[in-house]
């Protein structure tokens, strides 16, 4: 016996209508490609605070300094 829990309740699949077990069935093909897309943007989050990293190594190794948003540091 399948259940569903919404909202804090739970409901026995086999008392769902045709319409409504095609419902869950996509409810959980959803909730299984979110579940993909967060690894996969923890995947692309982790390469990017990679890449960042290593940039600012490159920066720093290449003695670049920041640019400054002073507009009067300009004229000194």
């Amino acid at each position: 016996m399948s259940k569903i829990k919404l909202d804090d309740l739970e409901y026995n699949t086999e008392d769902l209508s045709e319409r409504g077990v095609a419902v869950v069935n996509s409810l959980k093909f959803v909730e299984a490609r979110l579940r993909e897309i967060e690894h996969e943007l923890a995947v692309h989050q982790t390469a990017k605070n990679a890449y960042t990293q290593s940039l600012i190594k490159e920066i720093q190794a290449s003695g670049i300094q920041p640019v400054s948003d002073d507009p009067q540091a300009e004229d000194t």
